[in-house]
């Protein structure tokens, strides 16, 4: 097994690259998929989730309100690290799971983890960085997703910097172009993960 870590901002492309490494065979271990798992109805973590932060962020049919959470954790550094005291251990535990499952096979096993460069792994074998000026990412949050423009900037502001993603990087995948280009340095970083 090769095992990947792979991380970027938000607004970076990384779940695009993600699905990229997945159409060229890798396992991929999403982090946020986990989580969203983790923090399903009357789940554990999402009964901590709720006693932290209040009722209100559950809907009325006991589903979490992620935008009612994103409001509070991305405008409050405090807030942020508590949510991460309760989700983090269970993530922590599911991720190992889902890595030693392919352990002793000869796969590429992607960890797709957006905070990465916050909550470093030990024993990965190549760390990839999609990386975009912050400038694109913001416009990409405003155009793509519909944030305002001041939300994109909060929730680009409460991850790592550019800089200290770029910091951990064996690879970095420039994704300012266009989807052919991206896809064409997807496979030079795949060929070079090949080698290993």
């Amino acid at each position: 097994m090769l095992l990947v870590g792979l991380t970027g901002g938000i607004g970076s492309g990384k779940s695009t690259v993600s699905a990229m490494f997945a159409e060229r065979g890798a396992v991929i271990v999403d982090a946020d998929q986990i989580a969203r798992d983790l923090q399903a109805p009357g789940s554990p973590v999402l009964v901590a989730m709720a006693e932290r932060f209040g009722g209100h962020i559950i809907d009325g049919d006991g589903a979490l309100d992620r935008a009612a959470v994103a409001a509070i954790v991305f405008n409050d550094r405090n807030a942020l690290e508590d949510l991460n005291r309760i989700v983090h251990p269970a993530m922590h535990d599911e991720i190992t799971a889902q890595i030693e499952a392919h352990r002793t096979t000869g796969r590429v096993v992607v960890l797709d983890f957006p905070l990465l460069a916050e909550n470093p792994r030990d024993g990965l074998d190549a760390t990839i960085v999609v990386d975009v000026d912050p400038e694109i990412a913001v416009a990409r949050l405003v155009d793509q997703r519909g944030l305002a423009e001041a939300d994109a900037r909060a929730r680009i502001a409460s991850q790592a910097s550019r800089a200290d993603r770029l910091e951990i990087a064996t690879h970095i995948i420039d994704n300012s172009g266009d989807l052919d280009a991206l896809s064409a340095r997807v496979d030079e970083v795949w060929a070079e993960l090949a080698e290993h």
